[in-house]
């Protein structure tokens, strides 16, 4: 598992984002940031709660912990509220012979598009045939996240499309295909996450989406923009002092969120972090 910390668009591509979702008559914040309410027997996780973010291995939560995210490939820890997180938008590295090959983006040339960070090909959402094909797969990791015990699912990648070559993917793409996992979700009684992509935050309703997860919202002062769109049901993960020190002063009396190390290793490894706003770690 991985993190998309410091992969960050550019100012002028988020510049144009959100000039577009502000002249966009589909563009639906709700203002309060309250939202619409989730289906009956749907449990957002708690607010302004104590969170870890386990994707690296599963660790016993730290004291005071009563929201934590987990691969969907591990059990949810007992007694707390858990999230499940899936790698929507693109594969695992070396994963691609696990997808049907015309699923897998490709540039003009018919070359394989990456996302050279972390060595993950990118899925092609472009059209309703292909994503429903896609979800297909995406969706039995859900249903595994829903018999585990898992109370709700973060979908990762949401923000593929400003990493891919300039039009090959759009946010409408990546809106649509969201939309179809949001539903699936929702039925199988999971609440569903937006991971990160401040630009399409006021969109959360159209695509059905209960909360944020979001990586260094304090470090690139972006956390207003969540709040704005979903209230205080926002999770926040930072990556270095800066970051922790903006999220904590800004947000650290309404939202969860946790200091961890890069690498997301268990306690007791080396170069673990584990660090709360009320200097906890």
């Amino acid at each position: 598992m991985r993190t998309r910390g410091f992969l960050r668009r550019s100012s002028a591509a988020l510049a144009v984002s959100v000039a577009l979702c502000l002249l966009a008559t589909a563009c639906s914040g709700d203002g309060a940031g309250t939202g619409t309410p989730p289906s009956a027997g749907i449990e957002l996780p708690p607010t302004h709660a104590g969170f870890d973010y386990q994707l690296g291995a599963p660790y016993p939560p730290p004291a005071g912990v009563s929201v934590v995210v987990r691969d969907h490939t591990q059990r949810p820890a007992p007694g707390i509220y858990n999230i499940c997180y899936v790698n929507a938008f693109q594969a695992q590295p070396g994963a691609e012979k696990e997808w049907d090959a015309d699923l897998l983006l490709r540039d003009g040339a018919g070359e394989l598009v990456m996302d050279e960070e972390w060595g993950e090909a990118m899925l092609d959402v472009r059209t309703a045939a292909k994503r429903e094909r896609i979800a297909r797969k995406v969706n039995a990791w859900i249903d595994a996240c829903a018999a585990k015990g898992y109370r709700a699912v973060d979908p990762d990648n949401y923000d593929s499309y400003t990493r891919a070559p300039r039009g090959l993917l759009t946010a409408d793409d990546a809106k649509a295909f969201l939309a179809l996992l949001a539903a699936h979700a929702h039925a199988k009684g999971l609440a569903i996450g937006q991971k990160n992509t401040a630009e399409l935050a006021p969109f959360r309703k159209e695509v059905g989406a209960d909360f944020a997860v979001v990586e260094e919202c304090g470090q690139y002062d972006e956390c207003g923009d969540y709040t704005a769109a979903f209230g205080d049901h926002v999770l926040v993960i930072e990556y270095t002092g800066q970051g922790m020190a903006q999220a904590c002063e800004g947000w650290g009396d309404r939202i969860g969120v946790v200091r961890r190390d890069l690498d997301l290793v268990a306690r007791g490894h080396e170069g673990y972090h584990y660090g709360t706003c009320d200097g906890t770690g």
